[in-house]
């Protein structure tokens, strides 16, 4: 344990911000920074591709369906492939690996997201768009207005959970040079050499420390979300109870 804690104490800066300011921003500061832009960027594609997969336009449908089917069957890897040789030749000159995971997580993350908001979507009772509409609202008025916003507090713990795995997923960006936490602990193994197991098991502390962290505030959050619902259930329960009548004394 104690060449544990010399590494960290003489490597610290670097797990945290990398080489900054004397190189790029990486280590934890370019993990978090990556999931954040990641998850925040794929969200609103994952509404489109999730309004397109329940549409009943197969314009709309059949694209956004397989989409979200070679993405959610291909390894994450091969999709950063695909994005670190393609996207230059779409915009004719190289892009940075930052960018390269980051069009990645977005891509990937969305079509994930879609489906867990087409999920949150369909579990909402078909009544809600029925009233929607017969208070004058469009279709898309009533999605936006009305579904979406009850889909979509239903599903900040699925997020959530989902942004813990973006973490995790960041570390893909090692094979593109993507200079996050993963990268820097590998640097600091090239210049000791010997203490591989040591530097290695830092950084899976490190890793499960915060996604550790982040499933507590999911699970926190699903039963807040899980109390409120009940709360609303009795509330209407207990108005709705009929008052009981006491029966009249027979004449004599």
């Amino acid at each position: 344990m104690g060449a544990v804690f010399e590494i960290l104490r003489d490597n610290w800066l670097l797990l945290l911000v990398g080489q900054y300011p004397n190189g790029p921003l990486g280590g934890i500061a370019c993990t978090l920074i990556l999931s954040v832009l990641g998850i925040a960027l794929a969200f609103p594609l994952s509404v489109a591709l999730a309004l397109a997969r329940i549409s009943r336009w197969r314009w709309l449908n059949w694209p956004a369906t397989a989409l979200i089917y070679v993405a959610r069957g291909v390894p994450l890897l091969m999709i950063i492939l695909w994005v670190y040789f393609l996207v230059p030749l779409l915009i004719g000159h190289n892009v940075s690996g930052f960018v390269t995971m980051l069009v990645t997580l977005v891509l990937y993350e969305g079509c994930y997201l879609a489906e867990v908001v087409r999920a949150g979507i369909e579990a909402l009772p078909k009544g809600q768009m029925e009233a929607a509409r017969a208070l004058g609202h469009s279709h898309l008025g009533a999605m936006r207005l009305v579904i979406l916003p009850q889909a979509l507090f239903n599903m900040l713990p699925s997020m959530l959970s989902q942004f813990v795995s973006t973490i995790k997923e960041t570390t893909l960006g090692y094979v593109i040079n993507v200079p996050e936490l993963t990268f820097a602990a590998n640097q600091i193994n090239n210049q000791l050499l010997t203490k591989p197991f040591q530097v290695f098991f830092i950084l899976a502390v490190i890793y499960f420390v915060v996604c550790w962290s982040l499933t507590w505030a999911a699970t926190w959050l699903e039963r807040r979300i899980e109390a409120k619902r009940a709360g609303a259930g009795g509330t209407r329960k207990t108005a709705a109870k009929p008052v009981p009548v006491e029966p009249l004394a027979a004449e004599p």
